[in-house]
């Protein structure tokens, strides 16, 4: 065990109560959902249902803002431009004020139409398929968001649906063509999501960055950038995060942006020239201009993100609510004002206990970000949707997202290749070396300094320990004196693990790989865990 880990492995032995907060306010939420269908369905007929159900979409609700959020305010976060509070803060907000004020009055109980309808026996049958498709998608999400995997919640609910619906009639229930294109969807929205990501952000370094004079770069392009974004994200809205209230034709929507883009864009010219001649020529100045775009991205996002996306968390039990209440199902049903309250503030408390985890995965453990790039990834996010209505492709917002950040990660070590194409001096190989390493061995330092103050007062504690820890923080006062006074010398082999190392640490491979495999098993895992809770409940209701 590495003793800077001890600190850790201490704290781990005793009871959390951060963590029990947590689970505590999850249950209140829960308990509060159960207790109020309790009331509301008193009287009715399958009411024991109806409580499963509704205690179902809580559950798929916190799930969802736990892990599906972080692609909206992931960025703005990991570039600075905004704290992880407030980001929760803002998230939580726009998250509620899209699921209640554009959230719709009707949903679509099948998703994306990928099973038949006509071919579920009854409305006994299609409980139990909605049900069992409500709670394996939220265990799915659930099980990602605890290994740190941004993925679809649209995906994991489909799945579930499909899975259930196998489970419950076979596979002809299925409509494969339409599966089809979602599974196309995988590929197509993160490479559009990251190839538009990386344009802008070449276009912003060729224009901007990469200018003698930034200065007067920035006033000329920054404005037209943020016009761009209002453009797209103004038709973003209109297409997607008012479709419940009206529904605007794309063109429209897009013409409508346009005028809108045009007066930002006159409004913003005059301040960003005012705020640019107080900067310095450098690029850490110019990325503080696009911080009040981002906030307004961010908050954009996640509004558009509660209109739609609620659906996932209310669709199934308000088709389970209709069908109960009225014994049809398989249509569009109408979402009752409690029905549509559950999954508004089960994302927002979902958001709040769990997304840390998530949004930090998406803003910081990717690739590093600023506000630049951030603000490339979030206008990313608009076009692509555009992009994808205009031509009727299916796409995912978490695959969007997240492939904007490998976008901007990957054009970064494409720029650092070219960058790097002129053979080095040793002197600056052992500049790179000594930045490369000098601040992890700052960090490693203050680690064992931190775990030795943790064990509080040395002659009480265990004298191994305090003896090893003393040992490893004096090697590393030593180890920091020669890299800052340039004694330690580059070997061959050093030489070699350097450009290894530089090319590789723009993008964490493990990341990818590990995203991308999750991306791929989302729609059969919670389709097998739909089948199986399907044939549980089916189990236990059946007489």
């Amino acid at each position: 065990m590495e003793l800077k880990h001890y600190p850790d492995v201490k704290r781990a032995r005793k009871f959390d109560i951060k963590d029990a907060g947590r689970i505590f306010i999850a249950l209140l939420f829960i308990l509060g959902v159960m207790i109020y269908v309790s009331i509301y369905s008193s009287g009715i007929e399958n009411r024991t249902l109806l409580i499963i159900a509704a205690i179902f979409g809580g559950y798929m609700a916190m799930n969802i803002g736990a892990n599906d959020v972080a692609n909206n305010v992931g960025p703005a976060v990991g570039s600075g431009a905004i704290s992880l509070m407030g980001a929760i803060i803002i998230a939580a907000i726009f998250e509620a004020a899209g699921a209640l004020i554009a959230g719709g009055d009707v949903v679509g109980t099948i998703k994306k139409g990928i099973i038949d309808p006509n071919l579920i026996a009854n409305t006994q049958t299609f409980i139990w398929l909605m049900l069992a498709a409500l709670l394996a998608a939220a265990i799915w999400l659930n099980l990602a968001t605890a290994i740190g995997a941004p993925v679809s919640t649209t995906h994991s609910i489909v799945g579930g649906v499909m899975g259930a619906g196998i489970a419950a009639a076979g596979f002809s229930i299925v409509s494969w063509g339409t599966m089809g294109k979602i599974a196309a969807s995988w590929i197509i929205s993160p490479v559009l999501g990251g190839m538009i990501a990386a344009g802008f952000l070449y276009l912003i370094k060729r224009n901007v960055i990469f200018k003698e004079n930034k200065i007067e770069a920035a006033k000329k392009w920054v404005p037209i950038y943020i016009a761009i974004m209002s453009w797209a994200f103004s038709s973003y809205l209109i297409v997607k995060g008012i479709k419940h209230i009206i529904k605007v034709p794309l063109p429209l929507a897009i013409s409508i942006g346009f005028i809108i883009a045009a007066i930002i864009y006159l409004f913003v010219k005059p301040l960003i020239a005012k705020k640019a001649n107080e900067l310095a020529n450098d690029r850490e100045s110019i990325n503080t201009l696009f911080t009040i775009p981002l906030i307004f991205s961010a908050a954009l996002l996640s509004f558009a993100h509660g209109a739609n996306d609620v659906a996932n968390a209310v669709g199934p039990l308000a088709g389970i609510n209709d069908a109960i209440m009225s014994g049809e199902f398989g249509k569009k049903a109408p979402i009752p004002l409690w029905v549509m309250l559950v999954g508004a503030l089960g994302i927002s408390i979902g958001l709040a206990l769990y997304g840390p985890k998530l949004i930090k995965k998406v803003g910081s453990e990717i690739t590093e970000l600023d506000q630049i790039r951030a603000f490339c990834i979030a206008l990313a996010a608009a076009i692509t949707v555009i992009v994808a209505s205009a031509l009727g492709l299916p796409v995912s917002s978490t695959h969007i997202a997240v492939g904007g950040v490998f976008g901007v990660g990957f054009l970064r070590e494409y720029l650092m290749k070219l960058e790097e194409r002129e053979k080095k001096s040793e002197e600056e190989l052992m500049e790179e070396f000594k930045e490369a390493h000098l601040e992890k061995e700052m960090e490693k330092l203050r680690e064992y300094e931190r775990a030795l103050e943790s064990l509080g007062d040395p002659k009480k504690a265990d004298p191994f320990v305090v003896k090893a820890l003393i040992e490893k923080i004096n090697r590393e006062k030593a180890v920091i004196a020669k890299l800052v006074d340039g004694e330690i010398k580059l070997t061959k082999i050093e030489k070699k693990a350097l450009k290894a190392v530089k090319k590789y640490e723009l993008v964490q491979r493990s990341a990818l790989k590990m995203i991308v495999a999750a991306w791929l098993i989302t729609v059969p895992a919670a389709a097998v865990l739909a089948a199986m809770i399907y044939f549980m409940i089916r189990g236990i209701l059946l007489p």
